[in-house]
């Protein structure tokens, strides 16, 4: 995982640092990161690759974006990082309830916590409560209409947000997020890159050898829960078919998290029936 840094993330740490806000900086800073690391997680466990998180102005991104995800699964993905946000003011709440003299020296950690958790659920694109709202738009009308739609009510919500910043003084900072959020509802999602399982170099140390008993429904999603750099994994059915962790890995690469790994020999599906009933 790489981590870069935007040239204005170099300038704004700069700035606090010279007028006594480096240590909120710092901890605004491990807050976004920890935030992301809730989105690495989750798409990981889908099978994704999170190839780097950027360091922006203004908080973080992790490029994991997901093409022909199911609008469930990205709906969780979309509010993992919100979840770290509250499962983290939660658990302060309950450092202070036993413990209250930690308060004077986590009461910003606390702040940094309920303000990302609350900026990230707002209904704007890219923002994780835009990718919420577009999964629910997606419901009801085609994702191309939800797409437009979305970024058109971020653009004017962004522009709304931008006039109530100036009026009551919320000064440079509110308008440069609007600014920022005005950009990103325009921009491109980053392509989707699946995890590669596949590791040779492994083999060399030598593995050991793990079954796994699994039905013919098995999905790739669910499959590679399994997969680890302990083992060699190899999936049977009762009946006796096979999939190596190999061939797995290649019809992995070819096809949808939602296809069945047993669809024909070797983990390559003749057709894409879409996503599990169950999921």
């Amino acid at each position: 995982m790489k981590i870069s840094v935007h040239p204005l993330f170099v300038a704004v740490g700069l700035l606090s640092a010279l007028f006594g806000g480096l240590p909120v900086f710092v901890i605004y800073t491990l807050t976004a990161l920890l935030h992301e690391c809730g989105h690495i997680f989750c798409g990981c466990g889908m099978g994704f690759y999170c190839s780097k998180i950027t360091l922006m102005p203004y908080g973080a991104a992790a490029v994991c974006n997901i093409d022909g995800i199911s609008a469930r699964d990205e709906l969780r993905l979309a509010l993992a990082g919100p979840a770290v946000n509250a499962a983290l003011c939660v658990a302060l709440a309950g450092l202070w309830w036993f413990f209250p003299d930690t308060y004077a020296w986590t009461d910003i950690l606390m702040q940094a916590n309920v303000v990302m958790l609350a900026i990230n659920l707002l209904p704007a694109y890219p923002l994780d409560g835009g990718r919420a709202a577009r999964c629910l738009l997606c419901r009801i009308m085609p994702e191309r209409a939800a797409d437009i739609v979305l970024r058109v009510l971020t653009a004017v919500f962004a522009v709304a947000l931008a006039v109530l910043s100036v009026m009551f003084g919320a000064g440079l900072n509110g308008v440069a997020f609007c600014a920022l959020l005005l950009c990103s509802a325009f921009t491109r999602p980053v392509p989707a890159c699946k995890i590669n399982f596949a590791a040779p170099e492994k083999l060399r140390r030598g593995l050991e050898v793990r079954y796994v008993l699994a039905d013919e429904e098995l999905t790739y999603r669910k499959a590679i829960r399994f997969l680890s750099d302990k083992h060699y994994v190899i999936f049977r059915t009762e009946s006796g078919r096979e999939v190596t962790q190999d061939e797995l890995c290649a019809g992995f690469s070819a096809h949808s998290v939602y296809d069945k790994v047993f669809a024909c020999e070797g983990g390559q599906n003749e057709d894409r029936p879409g996503e599990d009933a169950d999921e």
